[in-house]
């Protein structure tokens, strides 16, 4: 799929257009809570994301704290391999879901939606790809540690990749509810549940 302008794609995307996100003016964040279709699903939603955006913010504060010399490698090591083991899990687990089993059934309730999952869609690549490049930033960065030599430059290719990831990622969550939690409240979550 091709997307343009290139202001819909998520490296340089700072929010989405009325018109991919056709429903945002008629629920405001601000009304959700109280309106009668928000349900478990639509908490469960809100909630998994704000799940993510802790992680990222623990994942990058965990990663200033070692730069700046406020925690030590051994203590570094321990406890960001699970932690983003973790995250890497719950986030693609995440998208997957969306992908093979919420998206299609929100394309199907209204065709103006489309415009707004194929820019999900192509987040989702590019976030993936983050992943990867994440992981592999990771991996470098944890061998180097146990070789002689300075790891700064591992550690600073980490950061550098691991916070692209994660400013990406914080985007496409608060566009994605602008698209995906006005739909819930339209519809119904038994639509798409």
């Amino acid at each position: 799929m091709t997307l343009s302008p290139a202001s819909v794609l998520l490296p340089d995307r700072t929010g989405l257009s009325d018109e991919i996100a056709y429903l945002r003016a008629a629920y405001p964040a601000a009304k959700w809570q109280s309106h009668r279709n928000y349900g478990e699903l639509t908490a469960f939603w809100l909630h998994v994301h704000a799940s993510l955006r802790e992680q990222t913010a623990r994942l990058d504060g965990m990663t200033a704290s070692f730069r700046e010399g406020r925690m030590a490698v051994g203590a570094f090591q321990a406890a960001l391999v699970p932690g983003l083991n973790h995250f890497l899990h719950h986030l693609s687990g995440h998208h997957g879901i969306e992908d093979q089993a919420y998206f299609p059934k929100f394309r199907a309730l209204d065709p103006r939606m489309a415009a707004g999952f194929d820019v999900l869609e192509s987040d989702h690549g590019i976030i993936h790809a983050g992943l990867e490049a994440t992981l592999d930033a990771a991996r470098t960065m944890l061998r180097a540690f146990g070789m002689p030599g300075d790891s700064r430059p591992a550690v600073d290719a980490y950061a550098g990749t691991s916070h692209i990831l994660f400013a990406q990622l914080v985007r496409h969550l608060a566009d994605e509810e602008e698209i995906v939690i006005p739909a819930m409240l339209e519809h119904g979550e038994r639509r798409v549940s």
